[in-house]
């Protein structure tokens, strides 16, 4: 991780320039740090074309190698710039390779697209879902705007769209309950006055018999947070078979996430980027709708 002050002499340059000019960078070099490469400037994310001035010090960071399988799997892009990447994660993909899986997840297919696209990038997820919640992943592609983005999550916004088990009594309010592990299992949580402190703001947007389409928006992000916060008001996710809910009607947790807003972290601009209702938990409030009309 190499640094270069400017010397009090020089005179305000991009930071391209200097580095090519004043700093001896090949252009071989040059051209894997424009495409793939970290630049900081004075610890804070920088672009190339970014002035640099006199006593600024500018921290150039190799592009990185991925241990991860470059895999050729579909991949919806719902957002890109040159520091980030959200995609939309089907149902049924893990985010990253465990245990007995290294092949078939988002990151395997994000490794894929920035290959095929020139780029050395490693997979720095911003956040994750669980392997059957559908919806937006937010990526980093330099470890240092991850931990940006990681160190400033109150700037983030992470709205879900839910289909649950009965209708929420206010249907407008604020689950506000510790979550822990449950004892005897590695994967359960649960509500429990030892947990770790969780929040989830809630919205019933329609109501049907004995369902009701949710928007949640979550203050923290605890392991399976807005299930166990669910559940423990007692309108579990449809489909939710770990967590108590009904399976008839869809065949996983009835769980997505359809909205990130966050603030940029070299602009500081605020971001938003949408996902639709994937067709399974689309056709899943049609077929509520005709069967039970709206209640609210």
């Amino acid at each position: 991780m190499p640094d270069f002050v400017v010397p009090s002499a020089c005179p305000a340059l991009p930071i391209k320039d200097f580095l090519r000019r004043r700093a001896g960078i090949s252009l071989t070099l040059w051209r894997k740090i424009k495409h793939s490469g970290t630049i900081m400037v004075n610890g804070q994310p920088g672009a190339v074309n970014d002035l640099a001035y006199p006593g600024d010090t500018i921290t150039v960071i190799w592009p990185e190698e991925s241990t991860i399988i470059a895999e050729q799997l579909p991949l919806a892009v719902a957002y890109e710039d040159e520091l980030l990447l959200a995609v939309d994660k089907p149902a049924g993909m893990l985010v990253h390779p465990a245990a007995g899986q290294s092949s078939g997840t988002l990151a395997n297919a994000v490794i894929n697209y920035y290959r095929e696209h020139g780029c050395l990038y490693g997979f720095h997820p911003v956040n994750r879902l669980d392997r059957n919640t559908s919806g937006l992943v937010l990526i980093a592609k330099r470890p240092d705007v991850q931990h940006w983005l990681n160190q400033n999550q109150q700037n983030i916004s992470k709205l879900y769209l839910a289909v649950a088990a009965g209708i929420p009594n206010p249907i407008q309010g604020i689950i506000n309950a510790p979550i822990g592990r449950k004892p005897g299992s590695i994967i359960e949580r649960e509500v429990r006055p030892d947990g770790q402190p969780a929040v989830t703001h809630y919205r019933v947007l329609t109501a049907f018999k004995n369902a009701s389409l949710l928007e949640l928006e979550l203050e923290t992000g605890r392991t399976h947070q807005i299930r166990v916060h669910l559940l423990h008001i007692g309108c579990p996710l449809l489909g939710d078979d770990l967590y108590g809910g009904p399976t008839e009607l869809i065949n996983r947790q009835a769980l997505h996430a359809a909205k990130l807003t966050f603030s940029h972290p070299l602009t500081r601009q605020r971001i938003e980027i949408t996902s639709n209702l994937p067709g399974d938990m689309a056709g899943l409030v049609i077929q509520l709708g005709e069967h039970f009309p709206n209640m609210l």
